[in-house]
């Protein structure tokens, strides 16, 4: 599946959504430090519910330590500065969605890192600054899922809401 890097993520409830996407679709979910929150945050684990102990995650003391970890890997920033869209990928078992800490998204040092194979947006309507970060998350997630087939999903697995 994929991996999602967050950097430096500072809002404990969206990385307790993202927490419970990776246990939800198999993806490895990574925090590069620092973290804005401690993990055993209220807001984080209510987020999250009881999906902690079945998501993949990881925490790396930096950016270069995140490298090590992931390298090599295609790793996708996602921006709103960017030009291509995220579906204009074929997304690959082992890439990385990197996305920016809340409300700054990453960083210019980031961006413009060697590792980073390109950077991406999700189109909006026009003079909207951004989207939630889990919400951002779990649209590339999903895309990059659907892509591969939703590998791993049962033939019973239905979302709540979603018609039988």
């Amino acid at each position: 599946m994929i991996r999602i890097l967050f950097y430096e993520p500072r809002i404990p409830g969206n990385t307790g959504n993202a927490i419970r996407l990776a246990a939800a679709t198999g993806a490895e979910l990574h925090l590069v430090e620092p973290l804005g929150f401690d993990l055993t945050d209220a807001n984080l684990r209510r987020a999250g519910l009881d999906y902690h102990d079945l998501a993949s995650l990881t925490v790396h003391p930096d950016l270069p330590a995140a490298w090590s970890a992931l390298l090599p890997a295609r790793v996708f920033a996602f921006t709103t500065h960017a030009t291509r869209s995220y579906v204009d990928v074929a997304y690959a078992r082992g890439d990385v969605l990197l996305f920016g800490p809340e409300p700054s998204g990453l960083p210019d040092a980031v961006l413009s890192d060697g590792a980073v194979t390109d950077r991406l947006r999700i189109p909006m309507l026009e003079g909207r600054r951004s989207l939630n970060l889990s919400n951002s998350v779990a649209i590339a997630a999903y895309e990059a899922w659907r892509q591969l087939g939703f590998a791993g999903a049962g033939p019973g697995a239905v979302s709540p809401g979603a018609a039988p």
